[in-house]
């Protein structure tokens, strides 16, 4: 595992530096490509340069046509020292496809390895944020999640249902640009779960998230993100008390991809569990290093506006 964690690394740097070179090069067909984009298109505000701002979605949307293979990473708790390499020992990895089916509908989806969990959603853009038009970019995320975990072991006479495998998810994202440096989004969510540790707490998980991205230099920006539960404040994971979700990272655009260098509380990546069953506190060191990869190849050729 510790080789396996030092390999992503490694594999994560040489990314950095080639797509940075390729990025230099004005003459590449990628520039020239998006040039060309613009000067047909008269483009929106670009909010967020990748489809999602750290764990949760952004409100940018893929082009028709794109396809964004994405490399997610958490390690373990940096609180867990040397004997399990500061957490680099303990990792969890989601590998997700999305794809942009017109310029305002995209779909995903994607494995992860933290209960064996399989995803899929859709986001619908409303509204594009637009000098002269709306002050505001609207739009609408839903996803589901399935585990794929085997069934616990129950007392005699219950049953595990087929459908507790399931969460579902839906979020309004709202953002605004604010001059050439500061991008806000704000995201009312509910979650829906099948079936919750207790008796007394709500099957559906209200909450208001709140993310940014402060431009640092033209390629670099700093990014957060927080998940404020509005009930189900003391539900339980796996016996366990749960907490609200802050993330934190370093935004790297090179080339026409994006890396995300970043820290969280949060080992999951799906809103089942980053919004809901996150059980690590900051303020005892229990913080996950991790990174996002992002790679986009144009699968169809742009027609216009999709």
């Amino acid at each position: 595992m510790r080789m396996n964690s030092l390999l992503f690394i490694v594999f994560f740097c040489c990314d950095v530096i080639a797509y940075g070179q390729m990025e230099s090069n004005p003459g590449g067909t990628e520039n020239v490509e998006t040039d060309t984009v613009k000067v047909q298109h008269k483009q929106p505000e670009k909010i967020f340069p990748s489809t999602r701002i750290i764990n949760g979605s952004s409100v940018t949307n893929l082009a028709g046509g794109l396809l964004d293979f994405r490399i997610s990473h958490r390690f373990g708790r940096l609180s867990d020292g040397s004997q399990n390499f500061y957490g680099l020992d303990n990792a969890t990895t989601r590998l997700g496809l999305d794809y942009g089916i017109t310029r305002w509908l995209m779909v995903g989806i994607g494995h992860n390895t933290l209960d064996k969990e399989d995803d899929g959603f859709v986001k619908i853009k409303f509204l594009s944020q637009k000098q002269g038009g709306s002050p505001i970019a609207l739009n609408y995320f839903g996803a589901m999640s399935l585990q794929t975990t085997p069934s616990p072991v129950l007392p005699a006479g219950e049953n595990w249902l087929y459908r507790y495998r399931l969460y579902y998810a839906h979020q309004i994202l709202i953002a605004r640009k604010f001059g050439n440096w500061l991008s806000l989004q704000v995201m009312p969510t509910l979650v829906h779960y099948n079936i919750v540790d207790s008796i007394k707490n709500s099957n559906n998980t209200f909450a208001i998230g709140v993310g940014g991205k402060i431009k640092v230099t033209k390629r670099l920006a700093l990014t957060g993100e927080y998940y404020y539960r509005l009930n189900n404040t003391d539900l339980l994971y796996n016996g366990a008390p749960t907490y609200n979700a802050l993330s934190a990272g370093l935004e790297i655009e090179s080339g026409g991809h994006v890396f995300q260098l970043l820290f969280t509380n949060s080992q999951g990546m799906t809103e089942r569990t980053f919004i809901g069953q996150t059980t690590d506190r900051w303020s005892k060191g229990e913080i996950h290093f991790g990174f996002n990869i992002s790679r986009v190849f144009a699968i169809v050729k742009p027609r216009g506006n999709m």
